[in-house]
């Protein structure tokens, strides 16, 4: 990889990729860390990919104009926890508190306290909501696990394994529950075809709206960060 920069104010980083596998000159933008990443075949010359991300860079700036920034997360703060913005505060004593306008959490690593309080709440939620969807559906999953994805919000493997991203627990509560019934949803067609969106209907009811919500705001929940210092 070579690492280049667009010029102007600010300049921005380029990270050149030659692939073999590319069939065209491509651009991406990490939702994680706004880094761009120019790739381009092996038939290709720099030259010719650098000019590409040149005309590109109106694109490439609004892009990057438009990412939400990112917030370290800490007391004073506010966070949406099930889709109610709360505010972040001290508490006495060793346990996360959730109350309905604000969410109390003792003196010490504050980020990482929350961030497993949270993962929990998200276990459980989801837990809850597969085993309902599951039973309607009348087919078993094998597994539940988390992770902090950016990809995508949910999988379900051909073994039956469900994985959602735990930030789940911070979109709409009906959001949370679209995702789960749309994984389970794929025990039974591993496909998103007609009968696929019709099983999603069936176990969940009307999804449009929770998808769509999704979808506009879904890259918003990964601005916050729990690795702060505390």
């Amino acid at each position: 990889m070579g690492r280049h920069a667009l010029p102007g104010t600010p300049p921005v980083p380029l990270t050149l990729r030659k692939s073999a596998r590319a069939r065209r000159i491509s651009l991406r933008i990490s939702q994680l860390d706004g880094r761009v990443t120019l790739t381009y075949p092996t038939g290709v010359a720099e030259n010719e990919a650098l000019n590409f991300a040149q005309q590109k860079e109106d694109w490439i700036r609004g892009h990057l104009q438009d990412r939400p920034i990112v917030e370290a997360v800490g007391v004073g703060q506010s966070i949406p926890i099930e889709g109610t913005v709360r505010r972040i505060v001290s508490a006495t004593g060793r346990r996360v508190l959730l109350r309905s306008d604000e969410i109390g959490v003792p003196p010490g690593a504050e980020a990482r306290r929350l961030a497993r309080f949270l993962k929990e709440l998200a276990r459980d939620r989801l837990t809850g909501a597969c085993d309902d969807y599951a039973a309607i559906l009348g087919r078993p999953y094998s597994s539940l696990t988390l992770r902090d994805t950016r990809s995508r919000w949910g999988s379900c493997s051909s073994t039956g394994g469900l994985m959602f991203s735990w930030r789940l627990i911070l979109a709409p509560s009906d959001v949370l529950h679209y995702v789960a019934a749309h994984e389970v949803a794929h025990l039974a067609e591993m496909n998103h075809s007609p009968a696929f969106w019709a099983q999603v209907e069936r176990i969940y009811g009307p999804y449009k709206e929770s998808r769509r919500w999704l979808r506009e705001n879904g890259a918003d929940l990964h601005r916050y960060r729990f690795d702060a210092p505390g």
